[in-house]
This record gives structure tokens, C-alpha cells and sequence, in this order.
């Protein structure tokens, strides 16, 4: 214990007599490690968001439908009023914070047409007391207004559809669709809203309409869909293993967003790689000025680790010296740049990182438009992770010149000037 804390104490002496280049090495250890942190949290905000978007315009963070409706999207897979009790009450009971908000709907494909033309129509009964809440679609208002409770013959469309049907808010406009029945249906709604997201393919297609007059316009008791919306999508797998196991009984479905959503997992997979391939290569400019300064200062010192050879040290007690300088400014630098990381993070980007000014208003990834301010998110996982990724990049560092120290010849090395 006693040689132990002497050879602590040389490191100590070491990197004092040497501070220039101890704060040097420190400091490009700290910003690195402040850089990763500011990264990542960008990265896991602007992640989140995206998926928040596409969720929202979506079938939620957790699906739940009849077996084979994801595929057939027909009103004959459709859930039954006993399995969408059932689906409620596992919602309910799941393992979350906060009670995940359910949105019961009746979804088909269909036609809508005015005396302008006729357009394919992805048609939605939703609640409108639950909605608003749920979909983004409320918010992107440009002209009218959202669905409301008591409405029944309304319907809210997208600026696309609006433009190439040549309809405004208050004009009619007839929904064409396939009922529960096999026949064909006509539904007369007048439009009460308008909105534009940004995604042209959602803008000329999606029709949101009461969730009473769908059910009573296609013949349908139950539901197709129970979307759910989460506080966050780290739940979304223990949501769905309990809900899965609260609705298997009654014939029901359960997926994650991943899979309803495969454009926008694969957009955020690729884009995650590409923050790693970022994340390798800081680590590898950090990686290098420790190794250069720890590997310089045993080069510089020769003369001195000879004579602490000379005077009873060994040849891993000697390496051992240099290590424990390299260990010492890792968990120093360490310290300083998680402080720095969080520091700027808090101070400079709370608000959020505003980049529109380097996309289009309409930018859209896996077919989501997104909001182009980035927030960030500290999640202390990938905090964590950062922090041990670069103390074994500063351990590994240290290794080989400490290696090198302890293979010094003392009779050459006292030799150096």
C-alpha cells in the first residue's frame, strides 16, 4: 500500500512538473468528451421528435388491431366490440408513467370526390374529443378549424386535397368507400378544416371524420385500430409485451411503432449509424493526443524513469508511474467535460437548436415532416456510455507507453541528456 500511494504520489509530481502539456492532454480529453455529450444529445432529441411526428400522423407508438388487418387493411379484419374493450382496459393497466392516451379508430381506403374531380381517399373516424390531443393534424390548421364533439357530417382535409378538388372549408364534398356489408357507400360531408403537414402524399389523401359517422356510414361496431400514444418511445417495447398478454385472449394484435412505421425505423437506423461513424472518429482524435502526449512525455523523460530504475523501482512499477498519469487525467478530464457537456447543453441550447435556415420549411425524413428545431435530450444511458468510451479510450492510450516506460534500459536511459 505504501509503494502504491509513492507511485501515486510520482504520477501527481509528474503531470504538476509538466503542466502545459498535462492541461493540453486534460483539455482535449474534456472537449472531446463535451462534443460526444453535445452530439449525442441532439442526436437522441432530434430522434425523438422525429419519431413524436411520425407517430402522431401515424397509428401511435403501439398499435393494436385484428390479425391480418395490417396486410388486408379491410373492414372485415376488423377488431370486434368485445376485443376493443379488451385492448382499452390492457392500455389502461400498462406499465408507464403516465396513462397512455388510446385513440379508437375506424380506418378505410376509399374515394373523395366533388364536382371538380375525384381523388384515392385514406379515410379516418377518430373521436374528436381524443384526437386533438393525439394527432398533429390539429395543430396544422390553415383554414377552418379541427373536428369537434357534436360534429357528425364534417370532415378535415389536407391543402392538397382541398386545391385539387377545388373545395374550401364549408363546401361538400362526397366519400366514396366499401362498407362492412360489400357494398358500396356514399357519405355526404361538408368540410370543416384544412390542414397542410408538409408531406404532399398526406396533404392530397387523409380525411379525418367523426368516429359516429363512420361507424354508422360503413356499418361497423368495433374499430380497426387502437392507436396509443406513449410520453416516450423508450416504452414502447413493455407496452406492447403487456398489452400483448392483456389482449391475447381476445384474437388482438399488438406492434410497435418500428414495424407500422418501417420507413421512418430505417431513416432513424441509418441516421444513428452516422452519429457513430461521428462519435468513432472523434475518438480517434482523442485517442491520439493521449497517446502522443503520454508517449512524448516518457520520450522526454528518460533520464529521470532510468534513475527511478536506478534507485529501486521496476521495470512495472516504472510503467506503472505512466499509467497512473494517464489514469489521473482521464478521471480528471472526465469530470470537467461531462460538467462542460451538460454546461452547454443547458446554457446555449435549452431552447432548442433552430436549423431552418438550412432546410426546406417542408424537409421530411421516412415520409415525416418535421419541426427543423432541434431539442436536445439528456438521456443518462448514452451519457453513461460516452463516459466509459472515453475513459477506456484514455486507459488504452496510457497502455502503451507505459509499456514502453517499463521496458527502459536504466544503464542507457541515465545516459539521455
Amino acid at each position: 500500500m505504501v509503494r502504491l500511494r509513492t507511485l501515486v504520489w510520482l504520477a501527481l509530481r509528474n503531470l504538476g512538473r509538466e503542466l502545459r502539456r498535462s492541461a493540453l492532454t486534460a483539455a482535449a480529453m474534456a472537449i472531446g468528451l463535451a462534443l460526444l455529450i453535445l452530439s449525442r444529445t441532439l442526436a437522441d432529441g432530434a430522434h425523438e421528435d422525429w419519431i413524436d411526428a411520425g407517430v402522431r400522423l401515424g397509428a401511435g407508438h403501439v398499435t393494436i388491431n385484428a390479425p391480418g388487418y395490417r396486410d388486408s387493411q379491410s373492414l372485415d379484419d376488423r377488431l370486434s366490440s368485445a376485443q376493443l374493450r379488451a385492448s382499452l382496459a390492457a392500455v389502461a393497466d400498462s406499465p408507464t408513467p403516465d396513462t397512455p392516451l388510446a385513440s379508437v379508430r375506424v380506418t378505410t381506403r376509399g374515394l373523395a370526390s366533388s364536382p371538380e374531380g375525384a381523388l384515392p381517399a385514406w379515410i379516418l373516424g377518430v373521436d374528436p374529443t381524443v384526437e386533438p390531443a393525439f394527432s398533429r393534424l390539429g395543430e396544422e390548421v390553415v383554414d377552418g378549424r379541427y373536428l369537434e364533439n357534436g360534429d357528425r357530417l364534417h370532415a378535415y382535409i389536407g391543402v392538397g386535397m382541398a386545391e385539387r378538388l377545388g373545395v374550401r372549408t364549408g363546401s361538400r364534398m362526397v366519400l366514396t368507400a366499401q362498407a362492412a356489408s360489400g357494398d358500396i357507400e356514399g357519405q355526404l360531408v361538408r368540410v370543416v378544416g384544412i390542414y397542410r403537414t408538409g408531406v404532399d402524399a398526406l396533404d392530397q389523401s387523409l380525411v379525418h371524420i367523426p368516429l359516429g359517422t363512420a361507424r354508422s356510414w360503413l356499418g361497423v361496431e368495433g374499430a380497426t385500430t387502437v392507436a396509443v400514444l406513449l410520453t416516450h418511445s423508450s416504452f414502447t417495447d413493455a407496452v406492447v409485451e403487456e398489452v400483448r398478454g392483456g389482449v391475447d385472449p381476445a384474437g388482438a394484435e399488438v406492434v410497435g411503432w418500428p414495424v407500422t412505421h418501417p420507413d421512418l425505423y430505417s431513416a432513424l437506423k441509418l441516421d444513428d449509424g452516422g452519429d457513430w461513424a461521428f462519435h468513432m472518429i472523434l475518438f480517434a482524435i482523442v485517442a491520439l493526443a493521449i497517446l502522443n502526449a503520454v508517449f512524448m512525455s516518457v520520450l522526454h523523460r528518460q533520464r529521470e524513469m532510468g534513475l527511478l530504475r536506478a534507485l529501486g523501482l521496476s521495470g512495472r512499477e516504472t510503467g506503472l508511474v505512466v499509467f497512473t498519469e494517464g489514469v489521473l487525467l482521464t478521471m480528471a478530464s472526465g469530470i470537467v467535460g461531462v460538467a462542460l457537456g451538460l454546461a452547454v447543453v443547458w446554457i446555449f441550447f435549452r431552447d432548442g437548436l433552430d436549423l431552418s435556415g438550412l432546410w426546406p420549411q417542408d424537409f421530411n425524413l421516412g415520409g415525416v415532416a418535421f419541426d427543423p428545431v432541434l431539442h436536445p435530450v439528456i438521456e443518462v444511458k448514452h451519457v453513461v456510455q460516452s463516459v466509459i468510451m472515453t475513459a477506456a479510450i484514455g486507459l488504452f492510450a496510457s497502455a502503451y507507453p507505459a509499456w514502453q516506460a517499463g521496458r527502459l534500459d536504466p544503464a542507457e536511459s541515465v545516459k539521455v541528456e
